[in-house]
């Protein structure tokens, strides 16, 4: 994945914050950012953060046979990894220019400075030499690669310890840490690199570039220092012309720079040998704040149990005892049943039996209205019948009508007492 190339209207944005001595971040010109060093459980390994960026190193050794050359020397190799987790622009499988870069100006810093004593690495001659290896990982990607790499390279070799030997004729044992504590490595300086970016041809400088001032620089001036004022190496990059006048006045920032963070790194280092030493708790996940959600710890409340024996009587003997009357079932209907107090079954048997009734009643007293009804009108006027409500007429003979009535009714109460007579489901 490629990088995303920043628009005409941020670089002038930039440049011209610059101009004006202006950073995005709000430092000044000559300042560093925040620079955190952080140890791991074993021995050789930290992670430094400068701002953003994030660089993790490990150190291994192991007994290898030594070059034909240098029979009484150790090997010193470096390997520097730029991942896509640390940003989409890296490439995964392949080498880019700024890898092979960045790897060979870690060694320059680091081996030809000679910084470690590589003859203290070696166990028989011509045999057996230990071979230090430094693998530094890029974890976050927001620019000023080699200056975060170069601190974390040099603090984890300090902190590194590599295990005891003895020699006894041709045979050598090595010892765990149980059983001989391990020994740390002869380093005789510290040199750390500091990056200058320059801008309009060298005419602005900045210490300590950003990932988006570093896309906007003209040229990069890397200089490695130890704390002594001594330089193990410088290059610049960029194809500008630099005045001999900016060397000197680069070289003593970078002094000044080297000596405090050579002072960080000190006391980091006495800080993790006191926790060691003291028992204390140690490692990347106790150096995570309190604030994050990963390392959150509640605080416990205190609960008091002395008294929860008397408490629990007390609440026993004052609540009001329960009722001893039990409710007796009320039974409305064959397979129905009722305790307590509640509210008349609404589909019971009995209700349908008291309709039925209701409507017997009603049946006989309109039979009666209507007998007297008929017994009142004379034999030849017609008998006139109003029975819907829709008032419609129907004109029929006495006899014949009464008749009618009387059957009529007397199949009806037949129907009702059959209905009676079957058994409730």
């Amino acid at each position: 994945m490629r990088e995303t190339p920043l628009s005409n209207c941020e670089r002038q944005f930039l440049v011209q914050a610059i101009a004006e001595k202006k950073r995005l971040d709000g430092r000044q010109t000559y300042d560093y950012r925040n620079i955190k060093i952080t140890f791991g459980t074993d021995y050789g390994c930290c992670i430094v953060d400068l701002g953003k960026t994030r660089v993790l190193a490990q150190i291994s050794c192991e007994l290898v046979a030594p070059k034909m050359n240098r029979p009484t020397e150790g090997i010193l190799f470096f390997n520097l990894e730029l991942s896509q987790m640390a940003s989409p622009a890296f490439e995964p499988g392949r080498q880019s220019e700024l890898v092979v870069k960045l790897n060979r100006l870690v060694e320059r810093c680091l081996r030809n400075s000679k910084c470690i004593d590589t003859e203290s690495l070696c166990v028989v001659s011509g045999e057996k030499v230990w071979q230090i290896r430094v693998d530094l990982h890029l974890l976050n990607h927001d620019g000023n690669i080699m200056d975060a790499a170069s601190i974390a390279a040099i603090t984890a070799l300090c902190h590194f310890r590599r295990p005891d030997v003895s020699i006894q004729g041709e045979d050598v044992t090595v010892y765990t840490p149980e059983e001989r504590d391990p020994v740390p490595l002869s380093i005789h300086h510290m040199p750390i690199c500091v990056s200058f970016s320059f801008f309009q041809q060298g005419t602005y400088l900045l210490v300590d570039p950003s990932e988006r001032e570093e896309r906007v620089m003209d040229g990069l001036l890397v200089i490695a220092m130890n704390k002594h004022r001594e330089i193990c190496t410088i290059q610049s990059s960029g194809g500008i012309m630099l005045l001999k006048d900016q060397v000197l006045r680069c070289s003593k920032i970078a002094s000044v720079k080297v000596t405090e963070i050579s002072e960080l790194i000190q006391k980091a280092l006495e800080n993790d040998k006191k926790v060691r030493k003291e028992g204390g708790k140690f490692g990347f996940a106790e150096s995570m704040p309190n604030q994050r959600i990963t390392a959150y710890k509640m605080e416990v409340a205190p609960v008091d149990t002395d008294d929860i024996g008397k408490k629990a009587e007390d609440l026993i003997s004052n609540t009001e005892p329960p009722s001893e009357i039990i409710p007796s079932p009320v039974v409305r209907a064959p397979g129905t049943g009722q305790i307590g107090e509640g509210l008349q079954n609404s589909w019971g048997l009995d209700e349908n039996e008291d309709g039925e009734e209701a409507e017997d009643q009603t049946m006989e007293e309109e039979l009666q209205t209507m007998d007297v009804k008929v017994k009142s009108v004379n034999k030849e006027d017609p008998i006139v019948l109003s029975d819907s409500e829709e008032e419609d007429v129907v004109v029929l003979e006495p006899k014949i009508m009464k008749k009618e009535v009387k059957v009529q009714a007397s199949s009806t109460a037949a129907s009702k007492k059959k209905k009676k007579k079957k058994p409730a489901h």
